[in-house]
């Protein structure tokens, strides 16, 4: 029997607080407006080994909200509720039930699952809080919580736990948090390699979602902001070789500009889809095929590469642009054919995301599934990239060769001077250089170094940090920072100038 929780209500009665409470950190989105949660939000638990979903609020209807969404979040409802082995039916204990709650109650009898009933909001205590109306429902003792303070917490996780039973004989072995690893681990091949799209509302972020997973189990429309939360999913995806590669999806929700965040739901969204820049391993970022490269989609690629995650560019909605050449017969203003236009659409694109050196670009289309295999091996192959180590010999011979072909600028008076390389880390790859001065070493000559290094050792779309050890200065005239420079600091000095004269 699957080991699956799903919480299930009307809107705003606390589902998602609860939800957050359970799993023992936030992942849903709370705010007092209802119809937040639109899809199924999961998470592991491992105190209990099960599952447990979060679900949107039956029966909401908003006046912002179209119809078609709310019945595709309704729809995302009656998954987690088919799937589900135990269901946590909840009510509001301070307003009393509704016949919206009667009218849920009733259906969770048809469901024919094991249906514990909880009422949240106690928060003060049984005596404000009707309890004779909730045995009307028929669905036995009620759990009395407050998700918000914790009350009856304990009592619900044990109630969850007889409800479900023993484990089977296999166990349960819960994912890590986002089936990511920390900076500088390595991965194994039973680590699922965690991915997300991210990207500016309405570019098809879901819709891929959906391709990979080949269902409709995010919703999609076109109404920009339908997806709210950073949703984690799994799945498998057959590589060139024919091998098994486990994956972790997170569909994240379109990221607006800080200064265009109409609301505190929108703000959040912002901060979940940030999140999960943090917590994966490859990120896809997402671009609309007609729209071109916007400012917008600039900041959102300046996010990851500052949380140092590769990037797959993933040009999405091709399928409308091979619609509008057939339509203009094979040419439109500016462009000869299809080629001409992929060739023009990724020059334009590395001019504006000129700090993305060498990510892969791929063409691609959500609605009939064009690429979208090439996508995951890029995906696949820049994740083994990362876990590669730079010989320090060759290292510092192209640092060498890359100031030699193009020397530094003079700053000052004096040029900017390697004298000696070495890799530090990886995931992201950091390399320490010991030079003659830090301050002397431009943005634009950093970035034509990283670029160089890409090339040389073929990391394209990993991005590098260089950490820039400056020369130790006479005792008397002392550091840059105007103090003497610290023991440690003419350690590393001296063994780097034993490495370099070595090297050379």
């Amino acid at each position: 029997m699957s080991r699956i929780v799903a919480i299930v209500g009307r809107p705003n009665v606390g589902k998602s607080r609860l939800f957050n409470r359970l799993a023992r950190k936030r992942i849903s989105i709370v705010h007092d407006q209802p119809g937040i949660t639109r899809d199924v939000i999961s998470a592991e638990i491992a105190e209990g080994s099960y599952t447990l979903l979060d679900t949107g609020g039956l029966g909401y209807k908003g006046e912002d909200t179209p119809a078609a969404l709310t019945r595709a979040s309704e729809q995302q409802v009656e998954f987690a509720i088919s799937a589900a082995s135990l269901i946590l039916f909840i009510v509001d204990g301070l307003s009393g039930l509704t016949a919206l709650d009667e009218k849920i109650a009733q259906m969770l009898r048809k469901a024919k699952k094991t249906v514990r009933l909880v009422v949240n909001k106690a928060d003060f205590g049984e005596e404000k809080i009707e309890t004779g109306e909730a045995h009307r429902l028929g669905l036995g003792e009620p759990i009395h919580v407050s998700a918000e303070h914790g009350r009856g917490e304990t009592e619900l996780r044990e109630a969850i736990v007889e409800a479900l039973g023993p484990e089977s004989s296999a166990g349960f072995q819960p994912a890590s948090p986002h089936g990511r690893l920390e900076a500088g681990a390595t991965k194994t091949a039973a680590d699922p390699l965690c991915i997300c799209f991210i990207g500016r509302p309405n570019v098809g972020k879901s819709s891929l979602s959906n391709r990979l997973l080949q269902s409709d189990r995010l919703i999609v429309s076109e109404t920009p902001g339908t997806t709210r939360d950073a949703i984690e999913l799994p799945f498998q995806f057959k590589g060139r070789d024919g091998k098994l590669y486990p994956f972790k999806l997170i569909d994240t929700a379109g990221i607006k500009a800080a200064t265009k965040l109409a609301s505190p739901v929108e703000y959040f969204s912002r901060l979940r889809s940030l999140d999960a820049i943090k917590n994966t391993d490859v990120v896809f970022l997402v671009l609309d095929a007609l729209d071109g490269v916007t400012q917008q989609d600039k900041a959102i690629a300046g996010e990851a590469i500052k949380e140092g995650k590769p990037i797959v560019i993933v040009v999405n909605k091709w399928d409308l642009v091979h619609a509008k050449f057939r339509a203009m017969g094979g040419e439109i203003t500016g462009y000869k054919s299809e080629r001409d236009y992929r060739e023009k659409y990724e020059h334009a694109l590395f001019e504006r995301l000129f700090f993305t050196p060498g990510s892969p670009v791929i063409f691609v289309s959500a609605v009939s599934g064009y690429e979208i295999a090439r996508m995951l091996n890029a995906a696949v192959k820049l994740n083994r990239t990362l876990d590669q180590k730079l010989p320090t010999a060759k290292l510092n011979q192209v640092l060498g060769y890359l100031a030699e072909r193009n020397p530094p600028p003079a700053v000052g008076g004096r040029r900017f001077r390697v004298y000696y390389a070495t890799q530090t880390g990886h995931r992201p790859f950091r390399i320490r250089l010991f030079c003659n001065r830090e301050e002397k070493l431009t943005e634009q000559y950093r970035r034509y170094l990283e670029a160089g290094v890409v090339e040389e050792f073929g990391l394209a779309g990993c991005p590098i940090y260089f950490d820039l050890v400056g020369k130790v200065r006479d005792e008397n005239r002392g550091s840059r920072g105007g103090g003497s420079a610290s023991a440690e600091h003419r350690a590393k000095w001296e063994v780097a100038e034993e490495r370099g004269s070595k090297e050379d």
